[in-house]
């Protein structure tokens, strides 16, 4: 038999991502951005959508939640892989999280990494006070690290509480393992405008990183972060190298973003999540 041009199959197994996220049809947020972060961070990704969005680059319009049935259909059919760990984006219904939860919990101790998708850049709503709630007492509890904006810290915890680390303890005390809060959008009071810096919380320990601050706005940053961990996690890591390591990508990633249009003031540069690949190297790059 002639194998001259027979296809190459690699034996070394790639660790599985199991996303469940939003639909964005820009490609800068949700599914599409999760699985390009999840494979160039070295992990294979299997993805369930939440809901599908009507959406541009500034802002979202429309959501429309899934059906949480086929939601768990979708799940059973991935039988075949060994998840490895599971990265939680935009749940846009209480009968969606029902299909999170029940999901999730398939696969008990595998690393579950949560986005807190709250509100869409350009400032649409995408979840309700009753929904917030039921993420904090049914999904909360499950998550190995949830990664918010400081926005979104202060939205998760109680009212009467005023500092980021009050704040991230109690997300904790609710059964979170790790709180990592990014500043990209809204700096910590007092910091250098010049630079961003993202905090670890864990019931042990802590730690700041500090990264040059970036010119412009970008959509999507925070699910490059969230995925980048999750395949990081995925892939062996230790909680405090992965955070740095998905933190890194995610930095490159938004400093090779790219405009669509230029002219429109209020649209956001998209993270060029697969810059290293040669054919965007050879042919795009500056």
């Amino acid at each position: 038999m002639d194998t001259t041009h027979a296809p190459r199959v690699a034996n070394r197994q790639l660790p599985a991502v199991l996303v469940m996220a939003g639909h964005d049809p820009t490609g800068g947020a949700g599914l599409v951005a999760d699985a390009e972060a999840i494979s160039a961070c070295g992990a294979w990704p299997l993805t369930i959508a939440t809901a599908l969005t009507v959406q541009s680059s500034a802002d979202v319009t429309t959501v429309m939640p899934c059906d949480p049935d086929a939601m768990r259909n979708m799940a059973a059919a991935l039988d075949e892989f060994s998840v490895a760990a599971i990265k939680v984006g935009l749940v846009a219904s209480l009968e969606s999280l029902d299909a999170v939860v029940d999901i999730v919990r398939r696969y008990p101790g595998v690393p579950l990494v949560m986005d807190p998708v709250l509100k869409a850049g350009g400032g649409r709503e995408l979840s309700s006070l009753e929904l917030r709630d039921a993420f904090r007492e049914r999904l909360l509890p499950l998550v190995d690290i949830i990664t918010p904006n400081r926005s979104e810290l202060a939205r998760l915890a109680s009212d009467d509480l005023l500092s980021d680390t009050d704040r991230a303890i109690e997300l904790l005390s609710l059964g979170c393992q790790a709180v990592l809060v990014t500043a990209t959008d809204d700096p910590l009071p007092g910091s250098d405008r010049r630079q961003v810096i993202h905090t670890l919380h864990t019931p042990d320990e802590g730690r700041q990183w500090h990264w040059p601050r970036l010119p412009g706005r970008f959509h999507g940053s925070g699910c490059t972060l969230a995925a980048a961990l999750a395949a990081r996690l995925a892939c062996g890591e230790r909680l405090m190298p992965a955070c740095e390591q998905a933190q890194r990508y995610t930095w490159e990633s938004l400093e090779h973003a790219w405009l669509p249009a230029p002219q429109r003031p209020e649209g956001q540069a998209l993270p060029r999540r697969l810059w290293r690949h040669p054919a965007w190297s050879d042919r795009y790059d500056d």
